[in-house]
């Protein structure tokens, strides 16, 4: 069911639009840097669908497509189900003949925006969030039998913007927001332990300055399960550097079949 107006209202105060906006043009301008990764999350899910053979297949964080083999797939199960916060509608027009997919507009942290919304931004014009321990972190509920999940690059990334929000709109400190990040991303794996998934996410980002320093900061705060079988790469997604000038960046990724 597409989104109401308020709540639309709401995405677009937090950021959502703008967010994803950014995505597709920063792959523009990286070329390349993105090129071997994406190329390697496609290759990693199909061969996983291929080995698990499922007939249903539901997405996490389907976005732009980017990482996602949507044809071949489409090919493989009898039913698909995109989920994201929003879809594009580039990607509503590139699935329109797909008549085996679905497109399906949920906050992937379950109510965590709505929640985030209404205890720091709805009232607090003047009067700040004393504290990120009045914000439930609830998780994501599946309302429909997932078959097999993909969550894709999607577990460090539903923490991005309630954090960036509440830091306007909170009085707290640095490991309030280190708590309330890990919880996020445990609520977001603690969604997932019931049903079989594809699980593909970065867990550090690795720096590197103009003297060879390597640092390392972890993206990751939680426990992976062991899964079954799993891949690591690096991503280099910050090959213009525009994030940081005097030293470059990437990304440490995993996927895993759970």
């Amino acid at each position: 069911m597409p989104h109401s107006p308020s709540y639309r209202r709401i995405l677009h105060k937090m950021g959502y639009y703008d967010y994803q906006q950014g995505l597709i043009y920063r792959h523009l301008n990286q070329g390349d840097g993105w090129n071997s990764h994406l190329a390697k999350c496609r290759d990693f899910i199909l061969r996983a669908a291929d080995n698990l053979n499922p007939r249903i297949i539901t997405i996490l964080g389907s976005g732009w497509l980017l990482e996602l083999p949507i044809s071949e797939l489409a090919g493989k199960a009898e039913k698909i189900y995109l989920v994201d916060i929003v879809h594009p509608p580039q990607v509503i027009a590139q699935t329109a003949g797909l008549k085996n997919v679905q497109l399906v507009e949920e906050d992937l942290s379950g109510g965590l925006i709505e929640e985030v919304w209404e205890k720091a931004g709805k009232h607090r014009i003047i009067c700040r969030l004393k504290s990120l321990d009045e914000i439930r972190i609830p998780g994501y509920q599946f309302y429909r039998d997932p078959g097999l999940v993909i969550s894709l690059n999607i577990l460090t990334q539903i923490e991005v913007l309630p954090e960036r929000f509440l830091r306007k709109h909170a009085w707290a400190g640095e490991e309030e927001y280190m708590r309330f990040k890990k919880e996020v991303q445990k609520k977001h794996i603690c969604s997932l332990s019931k049903y079989r998934t594809i699980l593909i996410t970065d867990t550090s980002q690795i720096f590197t300055d103009k003297k060879g320093n390597v640092t390392e900061k972890q993206t990751l705060l939680t426990e992976l399960p062991e899964g079954s079988y799993s891949e690591s790469w690096i991503w280099d997604f910050d090959l213009k550097r525009q994030d940081y000038n005097l030293r470059k960046s990437v990304l440490s990724v995993t996927a895993k079949i759970i």
